[in-house]
């Protein structure tokens, strides 16, 4: 039987029609989607309500009064329900978390991506209940935590329950959990343009307008809904504009790369602080208790190191702090910081960021131009940058949290320089290497797939073997079953070079079963099954979508117009693309007008013009 040729390459896919971008119209209804969901976020689940919860539980515990007013705990009386609070409200977060979800352990942002990466973007309704209130707990008892992690959490978890209620793609449903953590981090701090930044360095493991116009929309309208949650104006305004000496960069410089250092000692710490926690002979549910422990003796040697430290953060960026203050507060902070958090409880990071680094930052400012609070910022978008390894949120972050655009330089400066400490330094982030100690390993180097920038051309076999269509089929089962080694398939040509099917050693097997082998030509017996082909411009992601699709592992490239045969590409071919482009990128080195390209062997392997 003739075969049947399926001359535009069997798979229906957007790879077909080439363009910069895949998104299609779904897109509108993903922003749709996320407009609810930024609602949602933005209000009762991740931003009001958890901060009202956390100043209702502060009050209670350390105040004796019901209310939802914050408070400092620079005013709680030391003593020894300083040391118990803490411990007690650690003991009620190992409760919740073996008897209600062990999710709600840690900061939050692990948990999501973990989420994303691994569990299909899923997370739990009672994650979304549980992350706030245990949250809640920890830090309205002491904790020295921020509210960001389980706000980006918790804004997670609802994004991801509404997708889950439609029938979406795990990647869609990716966009709307990541549209609501965006929209929660907004709507505390009031940094949309740093929310959508830390969702693309953080949370989205893609660069795509179907997943980025989304995560936009949560964050606009969080921002819109921000002044009737909690007024307008940045959270912490600073105004200041240092007139810097011409070193001043080199002195940002320098500042990023303290703060650089300080990332990794802390996350060396922290995770130093887990391994001992997994050799207490306790039940991890009892861990927490022990954290709590630290965390009140720290709170008998200075209070603010206590609870989330906002005020703490308005101090030093309004200069209302000491040296000796400034000291024993980054000495007591990072301990019980690290500590606390190793123990397993629940609580952000991104707040002890900033009071670590704004505090470091602050004392070098002592003695560096510009002001010390002027320092204190930079040290903490610095900080920030560099331990969570994103470094644009961190610059955003600490100008759309003061106000003052004229810090972009120096901020710049001062977090490329503790990013590019760390990522030297540090094989994996804070929070990367909590997810690697359980089995997960994460990449977050972004970068173009060479199967969607090469084409079929660029790695074909030009000098096909190929058999004639009026071969004898007796001759080409003794082509097949001779001792030299053979392909597995064959394209079948005709004179002018046209192809008219495929011939494969399983078809050489089944004729000689079948008896089929006495008709006169391969014209007559090439397989019934539909050819599946490749064209010079297809690009080759589409080439191994095909390979999958059909389980072949190689396939004829025709031109479009008539099917003359013009290639081959077999499944070697793309195994080694990824090689030869590496090669190709990295083993470039030039010097002064003469360039010097190492080109490896596979590059010039069967002909290929990579």
């Amino acid at each position: 039987m003739r075969q049947t040729l399926d001359i535009t390459g069997g798979l229906p896919r957007h790879r077909g029609k080439l363009g910069d971008f895949t998104a299609d119209r779904r897109v509108l209804v993903l922003i749709g989607m996320a407009l609810l969901v930024g609602s949602a976020g933005a209000g009762a689940g991740a931003g009001g309500v958890l901060l009202k919860l956390i100043a209702l539980v502060t009050n209670l515990v350390w105040f004796g009064q019901v209310s939802t007013e914050n408070v400092s705990l620079a005013n709680a009386h030391p003593g020894l329900w300083m040391v118990l609070a803490p411990a007690l409200g650690g003991l009620v977060i190992g409760l919740m978390a073996r008897f209600g979800s062990e999710k709600i352990r840690g900061h939050g942002i692990p948990e999501a991506i973990e989420a994303i990466l691994i569990g299909g973007s899923r997370m739990q309704p009672k994650v979304a209940i549980l992350k706030p209130l245990s949250s809640a707990v920890s830090i309205g008892s002491g904790g020295p935590f921020g509210a960001e992690g389980p706000i980006i959490m918790t804004g997670g978890a609802i994004g991801s329950i509404f997708a889950q209620c439609f029938h979406l793609t795990a990647a869609e449903r990716k966009t709307l959990l990541v549209a609501g953590a965006a929209a929660g981090m907004t709507a505390i701090f009031g940094t949309p343009i740093a929310a959508v930044l830390l969702a693309v360095e953080l949370l989205l493991f893609e660069w795509k307008p179907r997943s980025f116009l989304p995560v936009v929309t949560g964050a606009v309208i969080s921002a819109a809904w921000r002044p009737l949650l909690f007024g307008t104006g940045p959270l912490f305004p600073f105004a200041e504009r240092p007139d810097l000496p011409w070193w001043g960069l080199a002195a940002a410089i320098g500042v990023g790369v303290v703060a650089g250092l300080q990332s990794g000692l802390m996350t060396r710490l922290l995770y130093a602080a887990e391994d001992l926690f997994d050799h207490v002979p306790l039940h991890w549910m009892w861990w927490p208790m022990l954290g709590g422990l630290v965390v009140g003796l720290g709170g008998l040697v200075d209070p603010r190191a206590l609870g989330v430290g906002y005020d703490v953060i308005a101090d030093l960026l309004s200069g209302h702090m000491m040296r000796d203050e400034a000291i024993r507060l980054l000495l007591v902070k990072s301990a019980i910081w690290v500590i606390a958090l190793a123990s397993g409880t629940s609580g952000g990071v991104l707040a002890p960021l900033l009071i670590l680094g704004g505090t470091a930052g602050w004392m070098e400012g002592l003695v560096l131009p510009g002001g010390a609070s002027f320092w204190a910022l930079v040290g903490m978008a610095a900080m920030m940058g560099g331990t969570m390894r994103s470094p644009l949120t961190g610059v955003m972050f600490a100008i759309e949290l003061t106000g003052n655009i004229d810090m972009l330089l120096p901020l710049l400066a001062a977090t490329g320089a503790a990013h590019a400490v760390t990522v030297l330094l540090l094989k994996r982030s804070i929070l990367t290497e909590k997810i690697a100690r359980r089995g997960q390993h994460i990449t977050r180097e972004y970068a173009i797939d060479p199967f969607e920038l090469l084409r079929a051309a660029d790695v074909m076999v030009k000098n096909v073997d190929t058999l004639p269509v009026d071969m004898p089929n007796d001759a080409a089962v003794a082509f097949f079953t001779s001792e030299e080694r053979r392909h597995k398939s064959y394209p079948v040509v005709t004179a002018d070079g046209r192809l008219t099917g495929m011939v494969t050693r399983a078809d050489v097997l089944r004729w000689r079963t079948e008896g089929d082998h006495q008709a006169a030509t391969l014209d007559d017996v090439v397989s019934d099954t539909s050819a599946v082909v490749a064209h010079p411009d297809d690009v080759l992601g589409r080439v191994a979508d095909l390979m999958v699709a059909s389980d072949l592992g190689r396939l004829p490239v025709v031109e479009r117009a008539n099917l003359r045969v013009v290639g081959l590409v077999a499944r070697k071919d793309l195994l080694r693309i990824r090689a030869v482009v590496n090669a190709q990128e990295e083993d470039r080195n030039t010097y002064f007008l003469r360039e010097k390209t190492l080109v490896p062997e596979a590059r010039i392997a069967e002909g290929q013009p990579l």
